[in-house]
């Protein structure tokens, strides 16, 4: 990655163990450049969701922790602070799953992401009217309750909500799971738009690899808790084993990297 540029976010060599025993991730290191939409790609259960919440410092309801390694956000390490110091400090999660609050309305919901903030009532509203700008379907579905909505508008909801924070970074896990290909499509169009113009930095976990990487600007494949390939995203989307592997385009069946002979002659993967 470009030097010139600051690592918002800078994970290094961690290793995460749930419940005492059982080791999840595996010496795993990635950097996220300010401005910039990080991709973390990889197969169910390679350990996307483990290192975002290792970010977000989650582990803990899920009795998992960062046993070894750094984190870092803007150079001070975090991997010791609670969920909610993260949040002050502009790190929010959007959770696998989306977790709105079903039984309050579509606009609560979105006020709920402002609780920490102290800068008055104008500026909340005014921040949710350019909530509103970027998801004119939530504005329309403001008075619903969240529990009835679609799953795409969920989706947008758990955006929303996360806006409303005034982040720096987001961190997005599984943004297209259970979502139609179209409102695939538009939850990342909005995405980059949040990134170039309100210049929102995003790590965003995700096994639609084809779609991550025309959105991303780098990505870092794992499997089985290890960090076996990195690059710019246009070179990985042009990479023959990414394609084979990740993006199904080799005819062939998907296939474990570590049981191709071809992984270790060429000396591109870690060991």
């Amino acid at each position: 990655m470009d030097q010139a540029q600051i690592n918002v976010l800078s994970i290094k060599n961690i290793e995460v163990i749930y419940d005492h025993v059982i080791l999840v991730l595996k010496g795993v290191s990635l950097e996220v450049p300010e401005g910039s939409i990080v991709a973390l790609l990889g197969a169910n259960g390679a350990g996307k969701t483990t290192t975002i919440k290792s970010v977000s410092n989650l582990l803990g309801t899920e009795r998992g922790e960062v046993t070894k390694g750094s984190i870092e956000f803007m150079g001070e390490r975090v991997e010791n602070l609670l969920p909610s110091d993260l949040v002050h400090r502009g790190v929010v999660q959007v959770m696998e799953g989306r977790h709105c609050f079903e039984h309050l309305t579509v606009e609560e919901n979105l006020l709920t992401g402002a609780y920490i903030r102290k800068d008055g009532r104008q500026k909340i509203n005014d921040d949710l009217e350019k909530v509103y700008s970027y998801f004119p379907r939530l504005k329309e579905r403001r008075k619903s309750q969240a529990g009835y909505t679609s799953g795409g508008e969920q989706q947008m909801i758990a955006v929303g909500r996360a806006l409303m924070a005034r982040p720096k970074v987001i961190l997005l896990d599984e943004p297209s799971m259970g979502l139609a290909p179209q409102l695939v499509e538009e939850i990342f169009e909005i995405v980059k738009q949040l990134n170039e113009t309100e210049k929102v930095t995003f790590l965003l976990a995700e096994q639609n690899t084809f779609v991550a990487l025309r959105y991303a600007s780098y990505g870092y494949i794992l499997e089985n808790g290890r960090v076996v390939m990195d690059g710019e995203a246009k070179s990985l989307a042009e990479n023959e084993d990414v394609k084979e592997f990740y993006l199904g385009l080799s005819g062939g069946d998907k296939k474990n990297f570590r049981n191709v002979k071809s992984y270790r002659r060429r000396k591109r993967w870690l060991a």
